[in-house]
């Protein structure tokens, strides 16, 4: 059966480029991405895995770890790595998971046989501290993640977690939000003390309460 948002992110124990790893020991309390690539030693996915090292800072703003999956061995993972960081400028400290015998791949369902029946596509997982999946992505084989865009849709995972509001479309950290229909209009002005805007009885806005 397929994860949906809301479920528990199923724990696994796996070896990586860093040595053996338990998931949710390694995630610890806090927040967690995992995600998928076809295969070692190929282009999109080098320049994926470049750009995610080169974020390594912007994750750790924001309590993030992140986890790679490929199904080849750890010693074509450790040659790999070599490359990315030589082509890409980059320093790759995160683990790539060998998922050799497919075992992370199959509990998240990131092998679809329409696409390929032996690698996976690109599935990526944010986890809350609570072990729950909070976003799934996934794009095909032949194209490259916007890792700017998963880092924006983590500031709104985060931010909604903490506060009653929601995000609008194309927003970015530090812009006004959305007051959720929970919270009464006659409530917000102490919940929300920054000030607001009713635009509709069923859209009011806010400016970014963390900020």
């Amino acid at each position: 059966m397929s994860l949906r948002l809301g479920d528990i992110a199923p724990n696994f124990k796996a070896n990586t480029s860093l040595g053996e790893i338990d998931f949710y020991e390694y995630l610890g309390d806090g927040w967690g991405i995992l995600f998928s690539h076809p295969a070692d030693f190929t282009p999109v996915c080098t320049t994926e895995l470049g750009k995610t090292a080169l974020l390594k800072d912007e994750f750790a703003k924001r309590n993030t770890k992140v986890l790679a999956v490929s199904v080849d061995p750890v010693d074509k993972h450790l040659s790999w790595i070599n490359d990315i960081n030589e082509t890409q400028n980059c320093d790759v400290t995160f683990p790539i998971i060998a998922d050799e015998n497919r075992t992370v791949a199959n509990l998240y369902d990131m092998i679809h046989p329409n696409a390929s029946e032996t690698f996976t596509v690109r599935s990526l997982f944010i986890i809350g501290p609570d072990k729950k999946i909070k976003l799934i992505i996934t794009y095909p084989a032949s194209t490259g993640r916007n890792f700017h865009e998963v880092l924006r849709v983590l500031d709104s995972l985060q931010l909604t977690a903490q506060y009653s509001v929601a995000t609008p479309a194309d927003w970015k950290d530090g812009e006004d939000v959305i007051v959720t229909a929970a919270v009464p209009t006659a409530d917000i002005p102490a919940r929300f003390p920054k000030g607001h805007k009713i635009i509709k009885p069923y859209l009011r806005t806010t400016p970014q309460p963390n900020k």
